[in-house]
């Protein structure tokens, strides 16, 4: 038997805390991690780790073993990585995450266009708003927006996003346009998920709790009803760009838009980032720095 058998199994299910998490991110059965773990513990004559219906937690010896195997899976990466810098053609698997309708719209463009240049990646990306855990499910990166609350992860700024508040010329023309914001009290505003929208005014941020007839969770079904002249909303750059500059919303109230929130990739702390990965987040970033070098009009 191979001194390294078991080895990526106990260190999945320790940095995981779970046979079946350890199971989903290696891609095998949870079956096969639990003989693996087992031969190992048999082969080492020492308990690893405590298991029970409920958690599984490691042993003082189990904890000991772990760091030295994972200084070991560390060194292994990093000769992978000496290859692959000498080869300088990224191949493997890449997998990654991010919000829904900013992923369909932005990202995945970029990353189709990522694998024509490098077609012997595997990319798997999961579009979803569900802040999905890293280390356990074994994504390389996320992707998130605005500001960041895990500070778990490394995190490395890839760009901004802008928000625009807009509405229709058929509201403008029924309801007259707001010049300040005050006069946003008298106007329909279409919410979000959060209860606020924010501003900046004096070079200070302050934020407004407004009223409209409609709330909803989704940015699609706000622009949706903003086209429709039903409100006036405010969102993202990537959800009004398109009709901002087609002329079927206008921009409203510029002169208080808040700074540009972050456009973030995350990746765990105990992850060094393989060439691949270095690579994707440096094309990310030229590609997203020349999207906001043309802004939506106003």
């Amino acid at each position: 038997m191979s001194n390294w058998e078991g080895i990526n199994e106990f260190v999945a299910v320790v940095e995981t805390h779970s046979f079946t998490a350890a199971a989903a991110r290696l891609g095998i059965s949870v079956a096969q991690v639990s003989r693996q773990v087992t031969a190992l513990e048999t082969r080492l004559a020492t308990k690893l780790l405590y298991r029970t219906t409920r958690k599984v937690s490691v042993t003082e010896l189990g904890t000991t073993y772990y760091q030295h195997c994972r200084q070991l899976l560390d060194g292994l990466d990093e000769a992978e990585r000496a290859i692959t810098n000498v080869q300088q053609t990224p191949r493997g698997k890449l997998k990654l995450t991010a919000p829904v309708t900013y992923g369909e719209r932005n990202l995945a463009p970029l990353i189709n266009r990522f694998l024509v240049q490098y077609p012997e990646l595997e990319v798997s990306l999961n579009l979803t708003n569900q802040r999905l855990d890293l280390v356990e499910e074994g994504f390389d990166l996320a992707i998130r927006l605005g500001k960041l609350t895990d500070s778990s992860m490394m995190a490395r700024r890839l760009g901004s996003r802008t928000q625009y508040v807009c509405a229709s010329p058929d509201y403008l023309a029924a309801r007259g346009a707001p010049h300040s914001l005050s006069e946003l009290e008298r106007h329909n505003c279409l919410q979000g998920t959060l209860d606020h929208w924010r501003f900046q005014e004096n070079s200070r941020e302050r934020t407004l709790r407004l009223k409209g007839n409609l709330r909803c969770n989704s940015g699609r079904a706000l622009l949706d009803a903003a086209l429709k002249g039903i409100g006036i909303v405010q969102l993202p750059d990537y959800y009004v760009a398109d009709s901002l500059d087609r002329g079927l919303l206008v921009a409203l109230l510029t002169q208080y838009q808040p700074p540009g929130e972050g456009i973030w990739a995350l990746y765990p702390h105990n992850r060094q980032l393989s060439p691949k990965v270095r690579l994707l987040l440096d094309f990310l970033a030229e590609q997203l720095a020349e999207q906001q070098a043309q802004p939506p009009s106003s």
